[in-house]
Formats: C-alpha cells, sequence, structure tokens
C-alpha cells in the first residue's frame, strides 16, 4: 500500500469514527418532551358524539398504540376537553401514544344519578355509556387512515362514571344487559381506574381479565373501594345498587393469577377521580410496563394526595 492509498484510507477511518460520535452523542441526548408537537383534532364518530385525538405528527405511516380516555361527572357532566383531560391527552401523545379523548352520553343531565334514580335507569346509563365507548373504538380502529391506530395495542383510562365505563365495558360483555353491545374487534392491553368500580366483579374470568391500575380513596362514599352501596344508597331506596371497587376487582384476579396495582388513599374519598390526574409519571410508567410485557404485579401502595403533600 502506497502512502497516497494509505492517506485516503485513513481519512475514511476519520470520517467513520466522526460519524459514530456523533451519532453517540445524539442518542445520548435526553429528548424534551415537552418540545415535542402534539396536534389535535375533533372528530364526530357516531350521532353527535365527538372524539377530540392527540398525536404526534409524522410523514411516516405506523400504526401506535392508542389509549381512549373517558370522563367523568356522574353520567349528569363532565366534558372531554376539560383541564385534566386535555393535559393527561398531551403528556402521553407526547410519550408516543395516540390519544382521544371521548364524549358519551350524559343521559341523566339535569337529572339525578342518586339514591332517587331507579337501579334500572342506572343500569341503563352504564349499557348507554359502554356502547358509545364501544363505538368509539370501532370508529378509531376501522379507519387506518387518519388514526393509525394499533387495534391489538389499546388502553383505556376512566374517571369516576368514565372508569365505571371502562370497568363495565372489559367485564360486563356477557351479562345479559351488556351482551348485545356494537363491541369492537380490538385487543384491550390494560386500564387504569380514577374512582372506578364496576357491577359484578364475578365476571371477571381468565379469559377477559387485564392488568389494571387503581387510583382510589378508601372513604369513597360515591363509587365505593370495595363492596358496597353505590352512593351509599340504603337497601330501601329506588337507586339502591352494589357496586364493586379495587379492592374486590382485585381480590377476584388475584384468584385468577391476574395483575394490578392499587395506589390507595387511607383517608381519601372521591377527591381522587380527578386527583389521579396529578400522577401522569405512575400512569405512563404502567402503560410501559404492560407494552412490554412487564406487568407482573399485585401490588397495593398508600398515596398521599397531592393537595395535602403541600401543605
Amino acid at each position: 500500500m502506497n502512502l497516497k492509498t494509505l492517506s485516503i484510507e485513513f481519512y475514511k477511518y476519520l470520517l467513520l469514527v466522526g460519524f459514530f460520535l456523533s451519532m453517540n452523542s445524539i442518542i445520548g441526548q435526553t429528548i424534551d418532551s415537552k418540545k415535542v408537537n402534539v396536534q389535535m383534532k375533533t372528530y364526530n364518530y357516531a350521532d353527535t358524539l365527538l372524539l377530540d385525538y392527540y398525536t404526534i405528527p409524522t410523514d411516516t405511516f405506523k400504526m401506535k398504540p392508542t389509549i381512549l380516555l373517558v370522563h367523568g361527572g356522574g353520567f349528569t357532566a363532565g366534558q372531554r376537553n376539560g383541564g385534566d383531560e386535555k393535559g393527561l391527552s398531551k403528556y402521553l401523545a407526547r410519550l408516543g401514544f395516540n390519544v382521544a379523548s371521548i364524549d358519551y352520553r350524559l343521559s341523566r343531565k339535569g337529572k339525578s344519578f342518586g339514591c332517587d334514580c331507579a337501579t334500572s335507569i342506572k343500569m341503563n346509563t352504564y349499557t348507554e355509556a359502554v356502547a358509545d365507548l364501544s363505538k368509539a373504538i370501532n370508529y378509531l380502529t376501522k379507519s387506518a387512515k387518519p388514526f393509525r391506530v394499533d387495534s391489538s395495542k389499546i388502553f383505556l383510562i376512566g374517571s369516576s362514571a368514565g372508569a365505571e365505563t371502562v370497568l363495565n365495558f372489559l367485564f360486563m360483555r356477557y351479562d345479559y344487559r351488556f351482551k348485545d353491545l356494537p363491541y369492537p374487534d380490538a385487543t384491550i392491553l390494560g386500564a387504569i381506574s380514577l374512582s372506578g368500580a364496576v357491577v359484578d366483579e364475578n365476571n371477571i374470568y381468565a379469559g377477559n381479565k387485564v392488568p389494571l391500575l387503581f387510583f382510589h380513596g378508601m372513604k369513597d362514599t360515591v363509587v365505593p373501594y370495595g363492596t358496597s352501596a353505590h352512593r351509599n344508597c340504603a337497601t330501601t331506596d329506588v337507586g339502591y345498587l352494589n357496586l364493586n371497587g379495587p379492592k374486590s376487582i382485585t381480590e377476584r384476579l388475584s384468584d385468577l393469577d391476574g395483575n394490578y396495582k392499587v395506589y390507595h388513599d387511607t383517608e381519601g374519598g372521591h377527591e381522587w377521580a380527578s386527583l389521579g390526574f396529578d400522577f401522569p409519571e405512575l400512569i405512563s410508567d404502567f402503560l410501559e410496563q404492560v407494552l412490554n410485557g412487564e406487568a407482573t404485579m399485585r401490588d397495593f401502595e398508600t398515596i398521599i394526595s397531592p393537595v395535602e403533600s403541600k401543605e
């Protein structure tokens, strides 16, 4: 090899070293997720019902895991685009998820959903909301464009009435009151409940169990932590209905070798329907563990209200 050839080879070597050094520098950098541009667009998914769809714009076509967020409000109020809902949706979209924050029928708007609301009406309200969630998932998964939703990687997050909707969607499918709803052909990988409960935990079985994350106040008198009457109604009230919160659900999951994580506030009440939004890192950690197949947990952990911790 002559001197000229050696110089050329050395020059190529320097270029190659420089390339790898620059790549290592880029990989080593921490991306500031707050600077990622999240795009939000509103779609009419059924009748007059809307959903806000959050995603990171990209030129490449890639199917992505998708989260459906269902707001709370006791089926009388609440909105898909409240401050908590927008904040969590943007946070999770920056991490690479598609997020759809949805409307559903508020059939008790201007009416009661308490102990003077007949149990049959409460059940109809629950089934309507599950039907609407089903329609939203169908809408997103049946069209590859523009949503790019991977129908095998769906997550659900609900708050209060929205959490009841999520849990009833997951576990009440074969109950006679829910079995004829327009359920989607999609795989739910996991779900997150902020102060939620299911109508009947005995409908959880090996075929429909998924990893669950709960935030709940143990002194919640609206939606029970264990098994108790919705809104503390008396057995003589027309609206008497037992619900089953995270304690009862996880007992059932334990029997089925299921996975769950429960953050409970020993002195907390129903305020955890909104306080849960203040822990996006715990939510994203759970989602990541499920996606990576690492959600092998059966944990209860005491959590302190962020309001109390600042006092």
